[in-house]
């Protein structure tokens, strides 16, 4: 059997309580899990977030990819047209 988790206590004040209230009632779980499943989200978005800063910044960094992005910015502004 695994160990429990450890138990965290935290100050959320009235308008986190009010969101986790509202996370929870929305999704017909507890205010606990509603807790474990913020967190659990919040920490992927970052790290989604995180990949993608660094994609973006290898790409900068990349001059094929630089030049392909500006001659694809050049057609479209060709295909755009006057006006």
């Amino acid at each position: 059997m695994a160990p429990a988790p450890h138990p965290l206590s935290l100050r959320v004040g009235s308008d986190g309580l009010q969101a986790l209230d509202e996370i929870a009632r929305r999704r017909g779980i507890s205010r606990a899990e509603a807790a474990r499943r913020a967190i659990t989200e919040t920490a992927q978005r970052e790290r989604r977030r995180a990949g993608l800063a660094a994609e973006a910044h290898r790409l900068m960094h990349d001059r094929a990819y630089v030049r392909e992005a500006g001659e694809v910015a050049a057609l479209m502004e060709e295909l755009r047209g006057p006006g």
